[in-house]
């Protein structure tokens, strides 16, 4: 039997589960997971439920019959098939550390996605990467190309079918432009010191002001610089004692976590965009089974 899931999000009304559950039950899927929520304050409706196809429907079908319930009720939704990968692309410069906690995360399975390529403004992780037997794209930013290089960036993306563009500390500011074409397709990772600690080595200035957390923001990028909705975040403590190199250690690994976290939540389909916020169902129980880190 096939395993698909269905998510869904419109504007809030009564009877909004039970037309779902009984289209899926009268087309003889049985419902496996279901997570929902009700956002009284915006009045919208967001929905995941994963379930077994017992009489073998396929997507098509699923989508062309479900078409009139969504028209009732003013739905975005979308069927997916859990067995296929979410296609990625990472773009990163020369901070290494998210970059290789993804592709070793990939190697073993413990993020539901294929990564299609990887795209960099240096050559540093060139050799990195194609090692994986992953297409490595060195394009180089400046202020006077930077057009011409989204271009060529969106070319990667769209030539390998990609449905998500992670940038594990790619250190370049995308256009307005490229932001609202990829809305709610672009991850961010960044330290969550900001707005206190901006500019270069943020992790030396909170140590000169002795700060006692420190911690890791994943967001979707908007034309609003690392003010975009929030995905996941997590902090880990310090204290006198350690250096400004603990601080940065600890940072990277944070980052790292909190990004492959986020990563895992979107290829799921567990991160619904809501206004300025998200909508994040937890990880159902088994979940990461099949994804688990060896």
């Amino acid at each position: 039997m096939k395993k698909y899931c269905l998510t869904v999000a419109c504007p809030t009304s009564r009877g909004i589960v039970a037309a779902i559950a009984t289209f899926l039950s009268d087309r003889g899927c049985n419902i496996v997971d279901s997570s929902q929520f009700d956002d009284l304050e915006t009045g919208q409706f967001f929905m995941r439920i994963s379930f077994l196809s017992e009489k073998g429907e396929d997507l098509a079908g699923l989508e062309d019959a479900f078409a009139k319930v969504a028209g009732t009720f003013d739905m975005t939704f979308g069927f997916h098939d859990e067995e296929v990968k979410m296609k990625v692309v990472i773009m990163v410069s020369r901070f290494g550390h998210c970059l290789n906690d993804l592709l070793y995360r990939w190697r073993i399975g413990a993020l539901p996605i294929d990564i299609v390529a990887v795209i960099s403004n240096h050559m540093d992780y060139q050799k990195v990467v194609v090692n994986h037997d992953i297409p490595f794209h060195c394009i180089k930013v400046t202020p006077a190309n930077k057009p011409q290089a989204e271009a060529q960036i969106m070319q990667v993306v769209e030539d390998t079918g990609a449905e998500l563009v992670v940038l594990a500390r790619y250190m370049q500011i995308l256009s307005d432009d490229m932001c609202q074409k990829m809305s709610g397709r672009i991850i961010n990772i960044h330290h969550s010191f900001l707005p206190s600690f901006k500019g270069a080595n943020p992790y030396k200035q909170a140590f000169e002001r002795g700060v006692k957390l420190i911690g890791a923001t994943s967001h979707y990028v908007t034309a609003d610089l690392d003010e975009g909705p929030i995905i996941e975040q997590d902090t880990v403590r310090v204290t006198h004692a350690q250096s400004a190199e603990d601080y940065v250690s600890l940072g990277r690994d944070v980052e790292a976590s909190v990004l492959a976290r986020a990563i895992h939540a979107h290829a799921h389909r567990r991160a619904f965009l809501n206004g300025n916020k998200t909508v994040v169902f937890p990880a159902s129980p088994g979940a990461y089974a099949s994804e688990r880190m060896g």
